[in-house]
């Protein structure tokens, strides 16, 4: 129990180191007028996602899913930092723009998630 506590702490430093840099990299190619931080690693943290699953059930690596799946992945891809995003846009009156963030965001989430998934799958099958 404790040894799989530190190793999620782990892939949690990892992850959230990541999406610091996806933050600052976004940042300075987007500017910060809108979260493409979080919609970037929201995305491409669900597509990894996708691939981990059918990657470790068809490699027996069901026993790094702690590390990589709830460390790594959930210290990369944020869920509160998004809410925080939309509530930003949408407290600055740009209401229309936090409806189009949110909805696409969970969009885009669920194809990455589905292409992670069908990409791995062409691998395995």
């Amino acid at each position: 129990m404790i040894q799989t506590f530190f190793t999620v702490a782990l892939g949690g430093a990892i992850g959230s180191g990541s999406r610091y840099l996806v933050n600052v990299a976004t940042g300075r190619i987007f500017g910060m007028g809108f979260p493409f931080g979080t919609v970037t690693v929201n995305i491409l943290g669900s597509m990894l996602m996708g691939v981990m699953v059918v990657v470790m059930a068809h490699r027996d690596g069901m026993r790094f899913a702690p590390f990589l799946m709830t460390g790594v992945l959930g210290g990369f891809t944020t869920f509160s930092a998004f809410s925080l995003d939309a509530l930003t846009l949408w407290e600055r009156g740009q209401t229309g723009l936090a409806a189009a963030y949110v909805a696409g965001s969970v969009a885009a989430a669920l194809v990455g998630i589905v292409a992670g998934m069908a990409l791995a799958r062409g691998w395995f099958v």
